[in-house]
């Protein structure tokens, strides 16, 4: 009497083939790879970029807020009874403002790689803050007839003296322009500085190579006579390890 195995159902079928493992493709593997890995080179890269961009922004930004506190920023005329007198007034006799804060965008620049972590946060808002200043008092400035008539009434000699027409140069939106470069700056240094080398980091990985090349024992030939001064210099015996 034969006996004759059972046949396997649909649905034993299905599940059987459901249950063999399918190979996985080498597509399949290199979708698997973390984004955060791709990404880091990325960010490596923006972090640099950002660094360049934001060293020059700061420089030119400081430069160009210096260079405006010297120039004439209006011009008018002094009018008195005997006529009238041509003054004109500098940025840095409208404002001192753009001219010193320049200063201290320039120096907190510097100090962004000084610092780590919050002092690099605090020195890179202090940057963007003396932008945001810079930018704000050179647009304030271009308005402002103060200094013509402290002038005017210092060339006629009166307490008060009326000025014609004002005529802004362009002087003062270079001085706003220079602000708004080192705002940039500041963001940046907000944004990316994390990212950005230290100064104090730099010279402690420096320091290591050379504590290394010290501790190796230096080879020392008997037959040169300065080798041998040199290493009784350093403490060491130069007959140690010699035939």
């Amino acid at each position: 009497m034969t006996s004759s195995a059972p046949a396997p159902d649909a649905n034993g079928a299905e599940n059987g083939a459901e249950g063999i493992p399918h190979p996985t493709s080498h597509s399949d593997e290199a979708d698997a790879v973390p984004d955060a890995a791709r990404e880091g080179p990325a960010r490596s890269r923006a972090a640099r970029t950002a660094l360049a961009v934001a060293l020059l922004c700061g420089a030119v930004g400081a430069a160009l807020a210096l260079v405006s506190a010297g120039q004439t920023w209006s011009e008018s005329t002094a009018e008195f009874a005997q006529g009238e007198v041509p003054v004109s007034a500098e940025g840095s006799d409208v404002t001192g403002l753009p001219s010193a804060l320049a200063l201290v965008g320039l120096a907190a620049l510097v100090a962004v790689f000084a610092v780590r972590r919050a002092g690099r946060r605090m020195v890179a808002g202090l940057l963007s803050l003396c932008g945001a200043v810079v930018l704000a008092s050179a647009l304030l400035g271009a308005d402002d007839t103060g200094a013509l008539s402290a002038e005017a009434a210092k060339t006629s000699g009166l307490a008060h003296s009326g000025i014609g027409a004002v005529d802004v140069t362009a002087w003062p939106y270079v001085s706003a322009a220079g602000g708004a470069l080192l705002l940039v700056a500041g963001l940046l240094a907000l944004r990316y500085g994390s990212g950005w080398p230290s100064m104090s980091g730099s010279a402690r990985y420096e320091r290591t190579p050379l504590r290394q090349r010290a501790a190796r024992p230096q080879r020392v030939d008997p037959d040169r006579p300065e080798d041998l001064w040199k290493a009784l210099d350093r403490g060491e015996d130069p007959t140690h390890g010699t035939a």
